[in-house]
């Protein structure tokens, strides 16, 4: 076996020094004509190249649904647990979110949506002091385009997000401008508070200047909001499972809009090219247009959906966990990019916080409501982090499971937290509450059903992004 590789390895060292594959003068040229228009186009080719357009395109039409969504929002109010604000413009909680939003899995906080070829947008940056604090802005395809955070250095003041054709004069007193790559995004602050009335309080004074607005309404003075008196509006949506942005029968009619604010990257032309001359067929075409719905629905079922699931993607650790290197930073890892939009969207780049998955316990096995758990860190084995690090629990569905202690995640916020003698720190994953001496360090479980934890570590050390730390096991209890 291993001749054979070394074979294979010397064939093609010697193919790409000769002439067959090297660069020559006559393949610098302009890259090659689309297909021609109004060329006979198959049903299976046509089910061929959407199925693949579904996959890949998946998170680019997530985020524009959200921009037609959120152009029809005229204030910022709570709708379904969650602020909901106009284009440009963002909301803010006042404390942790309810256990009952259904907008986004695996969820934060806080979010606006972008449409930079409306405007571009001013986002204030109040003085968090030594408050841990985060900005994320990511565009179409969930890449982040602007640094603004503590990991940063950041300095308080104003900030300019313009779109990729923005050409205008940056106002007096704009410390710096970040320019997206499409018009269309979305920005997510994040703010350490830790479960005591007491800071919960004394957070409200800055993130009441957390803002977003127009160009035009940026006057140079710092503005500022109580978010505690949003009009809270009764949610149209219910259930148990997340609203669902994509309906894939509607995919194809949605996509053209996604891809006109994306242009292709270098190497997609040819992509680009291809779903281009199917969609304009399917404009003519009933029968290319059904072709398209039933391959969505296909691929909707059989590519992503199981991508919900943590255990089918990313870069796999021991003990069953698994993680992902280039969050918001995804290029051309298609699989990666769909993967984390359908299971946890709106992750951060790895220096701003590495996220570790697990649906499993450390015999391989489902974990389940029915079953007790724990999970121990060594002595100085937390996650080492700059910032501060969580470990959340989702249902089924991904979303937060109520229980009575309203607990939904645990770590550096958790003042309660109680770390033995010899130092080391066990967490209790279980339904019910443990024993009394245990309730501190009690993360609840759904009563039953499978669930996932996902540990986030904000602004983490070396030792996290370099791989050398990993997370330890969860072990079932007898």
């Amino acid at each position: 076996m291993a001749g054979g590789i070394a074979l294979a390895s010397v064939g093609f060292a010697t193919l790409a020094q000769s002439r067959i594959i090297s660069p020559s003068p006559e393949w610098a040229q302009a890259l090659p004509a689309a297909p021609v228009a109004g060329a006979k186009i198959t049903q299976e080719y046509a089910a061929l190249v959407g199925r693949d357009a579904y996959f890949w395109a998946w998170p680019l039409v997530n985020v524009y649904i959200r921009r037609l969504v959120h152009e029809k929002v005229s204030d910022t109010t709570i709708s379904g647990s969650v602020p909901v604000a106009p284009l440009n413009r963002l909301g803010m909680l006042s404390d942790y979110i309810a256990p009952e939003q259904r907008v986004a899995v695996c969820p934060n906080q806080d979010a606006g949506v972008l449409a930079l070829d409306l405007s571009p947008v001013v986002i204030q940056v109040p003085d968090f002091g030594d408050r841990f604090w985060l900005y994320q802005a990511v565009d179409l395809r969930t890449d982040s385009f602007a640094d603004l955070g503590k990991m940063y250095g950041t300095t308080p003041g104003f900030y300019l997000f313009v779109g990729p054709n923005w050409k205008g004069e940056v106002p007096k007193g704009i410390t710096k401008v970040f320019r997206a790559s499409t018009s269309t995004g979305v920005v997510s602050p994040r703010v350490f508070q830790d479960d005591s009335p007491e800071d919960n309080k004394a957070v409200q004074s800055v993130t009441q200047q957390i803002m977003m607005y127009p160009l035009t309404d940026y006057d140079g003075k710092m503005k500022s909001r109580d978010w505690t008196k949003l009009l809270n509006v009764p949610s149209t949506t219910g259930g148990e499972e997340q609203v669902k942005w994509i309906i894939p029968e509607r995919f194809f009619d949605v996509l053209p809009l996604a891809l006109a604010d994306a242009p292709p990257m270098p190497g997609e032309e040819a992509r680009y090219a291809q779903v281009g001359a199917v969609l304009a067929a399917a404009e003519k075409e009933p029968r290319i247009k059904a072709a398209l719905n039933k391959a969505a629905i296909e691929a909707d079922k059989e590519l992503v959906a199981p991508l919900f699931e943590f255990r089918n993607f990313g870069v796999q650790l021991p003990r069953y966990w698994s993680t992902h290197s280039n969050g918001a930073d995804f290029g051309t890892d298609y699989f990666t990019r769909t993967a984390v939009a359908k299971s946890n969207m709106f992750v951060t780049m790895q220096n701003e916080a590495k996220y570790f998955y697990q649906d499993l316990d450390d015999s391989g096995q489902r974990l389940n409501g029915a079953n007790r758990y724990t999970m121990m860190f060594a002595k100085d084995q937390t996650p080492p982090v700059w910032g501060f690090w969580s470990l959340a629990l989702f249902n089924q569905h991904h979303f937060f499971e109520p229980n009575e202690i309203r607990r939904y995640s645990i770590g550096t916020k958790t003042r309660a937290l109680k770390h033995k003698l010899e130092g080391s720190l066990t967490i209790y994953v279980q339904a019910d509450p443990p024993s009394a001496g245990q309730v501190d360090n009690w993360l609840p479980a759904p009563k039953s059903g499978d669930f996932s934890l996902c540990l986030r570590s904000f602004w983490p050390k070396v030792a996290i992004t370099d791989g050398s730390w990993t997370p330890p096991a969860v072990t079932k209890m007898n």
